[in-house]
């Protein structure tokens, strides 16, 4: 058994994908004593990573609610990780590559989540992880000028970049094939680079997100995988994995522990992305615990030892299946799992 990474339940799936035209949320208190529960012989979830957004965290808390907040957490021998800044239109931010105003937003939701991360620093409950960002854009709107886009976003993040360094935060780039700029592996290295602030933005890495980048999904041209792909071919596979996380483990500095089925799912108001599915799922097409090795080992196959905690994401999922026991600790044992296989001490 190994220390590190930090095993990280997350928060979210409390939320994405629900609401009115879905199922209801389920609440922060809710979700901290699933992840509290859960249990595989002995081994418990360290932490948690969060969205700072209403109902669970509010990106306008004062500092009572933040201690609050904090005594709720540690209470149940939890710490905090990651933060998700609530970037998008709906929720206060702005396009990455919208108007002049838009940008404002993007960058007023950044700085307000660097200081709630500064103020869970300060009252002891987080000592790692970094603010989640992506580019609050549509891949069909991106398309209408790649180029000029692709520069607009980059400015914003720029911008984003000067606010996180004056907090001493990180802010982590989340791909995936719903936000634009950042729906294909290849676009995701490009983005990273135009911005060229590697000790201030990184890439954040989820399993399941990425895994439809080999595929190709709204971005063929950057398609590894080959049409009509055979899933009996794992070492095929394996090898669209080595290219595309080749290219982007340098930049990750944030990592999602999840399982697909090489579809995409949409709910609530959440576009079309990566279906995340339980661990134990048979239509699964990674194998997690080696699959992971892909992001948390270089090239020759060392331990990086880049990443303080890992989280667990699994959005979307009904809610009966989320509150049933029995799914955190099939969460947690593939966790568990993850870490026997690329930890360290």
């Amino acid at each position: 058994m190994h220390t590190y990474p930090a095993l990280h339940n997350a928060m979210w799936p409390g939320l994405v994908g629900k609401g009115p035209d879905s199922e209801p949320p389920i609440d922060l208190e809710t979700m901290l004593n699933l992840t509290a529960a859960a249990d595989v012989g002995g081994v418990k979830f360290e932490g948690v990573d969060l969205f700072l957004f209403d109902p669970h965290v509010s990106i306008d808390s004062s500092d009572d609610d933040l201690k609050r907040l904090a005594d709720q957490i540690a209470s149940r021998n939890l710490v905090v990780g990651s933060l998700v800044a609530p970037v998008w239109p709906p929720t206060g931010g702005g396009s990455a590559m919208g108007s002049e105003e838009d940008g404002k937003n993007f960058v007023t939701q950044v700085r307000k989540a660097c200081r709630i991360a500064k103020t869970l620093d300060d009252l002891g409950v987080r000592k790692y992880g970094i603010i989640r960002i992506d580019s609050a854009s549509s891949p069909g709107e991106w398309a209408k000028d790649p180029a000029g886009n692709q520069k607009k976003i980059a400015e914003t993040f720029r911008l984003a970049c000067d606010v996180a360094d004056e907090y001493g935060e990180r802010l982590a780039a989340e791909g995936e094939i719903c936000w634009g700029g950042m729906h294909s592996w290849k676009r995701n290295v490009e983005l990273l680079e135009l911005v060229n602030r590697p000790k201030t933005l990184g890439f954040q890495a989820d399993m399941a997100h990425t895994l439809l980048f080999t595929l190709g999904y709204n971005a063929p041209e950057d398609r590894i995988l080959p049409e009509g792909y055979d899933w009996s071919r794992r070492e095929t596979l394996d090898e669209a994995l080595k290219t595309m996380t080749h290219a982007l483990r340098p930049w990750t500095i944030d990592f999602h522990v999840a399982q697909n089925d090489a579809t995409v799912k949409g709910s609530g108001s959440h576009d079309k992305t990566g279906r995340h599915c339980l661990p134990k799922d048979p239509n699964g097409k990674l194998d997690i615990a080696r699959h992971a090795g892909f992001w948390l080992r270089d090239d020759a196959g060392t331990v990086t030892k880049a990443l303080r905690h890992i989280c667990w994401d699994g959005c979307m999922f009904p809610n009966a299946t989320m509150m049933q026991a029995s799914t955190w600790n099939d969460v947690l044992g593939a966790m568990i799992a993850v870490r026997d296989a690329h930890g360290w001490d």
